[in-house]
């Protein structure tokens, strides 16, 4: 079962950490091993939302999202976006922008350095939002208690979220308005931080507008569709599994594609604070990409979505880190080693929580142990 469900995924880590070894030796494979790990820890929770809303739906949606829904909002935002926002930020068409990549580097490299401050601003500020929404909910179930709960109560305050990044945004921008003052040809540099932090904060705001719309439909679809087979029940007619499963389906299947964008972008935008290399980048993504499916499928055949309920905090908190990463290069130069590692040491806590946690639950009498287990489980 696990070899049928992974096996691809196996076979294009192989292939890909392969091609990193013949395209830029052992110091590329690390990269792409590094991308790779934090693409496929960040996917983990896509898996699970995937998985979550995928198993409501009938045979034929279900394929259609595993195969048309995942090369289109996987391999398409993975893969192509990189090129895309490369493209735009250092002014060039897709196809000199890939060519530039593989035929010549260094200034390839010098255009993207050029362009870091906006990117890392726009994705930072993205970034950072996903990070801020997240801490600030109140949940059941709480990975870093201590923290996590003065927080949830800080977050019924409105638009807490985004006036932090926007506190953050201005320190940033002037920190380097500051910085443009001692150094001659810096002095577009601040008015650029701020215009594209903020574009960032706006496509963040869109993305949720939309998957809050395609939810709502959603809701209201299979209220509506529940109803009516009640009514066509009752009446003695019950309706088809087909009829049953069209507009409530493709609903579902529009929500996980703005899901899917979302969590696709946040991947993509954390690569750049590893490295600025398309090829790599491309590797480390695509492998990533390969297991959202995997885990998607395994996850729905399994029913088992919450074995490891701590993963998901430890995904966000890795988002955090990068976003402030993010920031940070605006100004400063950071390893891309320490960057990458950043993420997967909060991702092995939250897996080795999560581990203890469920010993814990299993180590309980009865029932009301468990329950008493469960509230103390935080750490």
């Amino acid at each position: 079962m696990l070899l049928k469900t992974f096996g691809w995924s196996f076979a294009v880590t192989a292939l890909g950490l392969v091609a990193a070894v013949f395209y830029g030796g052992w110091t590329a494979f690390g990269i792409v091993a590094i991308l790779s790990v934090l693409e496929i820890s960040l996917s983990f929770d896509n898996a699970v939302v995937n998985a979550g809303i995928l198993k409501k739906m009938n045979a034929f949606w279900q394929k259609i999202f595993l195969t048309i829904g995942i090369l289109i909002a996987v391999f398409g935002m993975r893969l192509v976006f990189p090129v895309v926002i490369v493209a735009i930020s250092a002014s060039l068409g897709p196809i000199e922008a890939v060519d530039l990549a593989l035929t010549d580097k260094d200034r390839y490299q010098q255009l993207v350095t050029d362009a870091h401050p906006s990117i890392a601003a726009f994705g930072g500020m993205f970034l950072l939002m996903i990070f801020l929404d997240f801490i600030f909910e109140d949940r059941d179930i709480k990975w870093l208690q201590w923290l996590e709960r003065p927080l949830a109560k800080l977050g019924k305050v409105d638009m807490l979220s985004v006036c932090i990044a926007l506190i953050v945004l201005l320190i940033s921008s002037m920190t380097v308005a500051t910085h443009a003052h001692l150094h001659a040809g810096h002095a577009d540099k601040a008015e650029t931080v701020l215009i594209s932090g903020i574009a960032g904060l706006i496509t963040y705001m869109i993305v949720g507008g939309l998957s809050g719309y395609f939810e709502d439909k959603l809701e209201e679809e299979e209220e509506r569709e529940h109803e009516e087979e009640e009514r066509a029940e009752r009446e003695g007619k019950p309706k088809s599994a087909v009829a049953l499963a069209g507009k409530a389906a493709f609903f579902m299947f529009l929500y996980l594609e703005v899901l899917d964008a979302s969590f696709s972008f946040d991947g993509v935008i954390g690569a750049f604070a590893i490295t600025n290399d398309i090829v790599l980048m491309a590797l480390g993504l695509g492998i990533g990409a390969m297991y959202v499916r995997s885990l998607t499928v395994y996850l729905v055949r399994q029913g088992t979505l919450d074995d490891y309920v701590y993963l998901e905090h430890g995904a966000h908190y890795a988002i955090g880190a990068l976003a402030v990463i993010l920031l940070v290069t605006i100004q400063y130069e950071i390893n891309e080693i320490i960057t990458g590692l950043v993420g997967v040491v909060l991702i092995g806590w939250s897996f080795w929580s999560s581990v203890r946690r469920n010993k814990r639950l299993a180590a309980a009498e009865g029932p009301g142990d468990g329950e008493k287990a469960e509230v103390s489980s935080g750490v």
